[in-house]
């Protein structure tokens, strides 16, 4: 289960992404083994975002 920080994080990138630079989101998950989210956008899915359960972006 993702933590708040964690799931502010992945709204302000998932904002980001849609609103502000108009590109697809193909994929949210989240990583069992880190817990970290994982978000994978864009067209050809060239964007790969991690957000650590702290928040923190990388």
């Amino acid at each position: 289960m993702p933590t708040y920080p964690s799931l502010e994080g992945l709204y302000r990138i998932t904002y980001c992404l849609t609103y502000l630079a108009s590109q697809p989101i193909h994929l949210i998950c989240v990583d069992e083994r880190s817990k970290n989210l994982f978000v994978l956008a864009r067209d050809d899915e060239e964007i790969e975002i991690e957000i650590a359960p702290n928040g923190k972006v990388f």
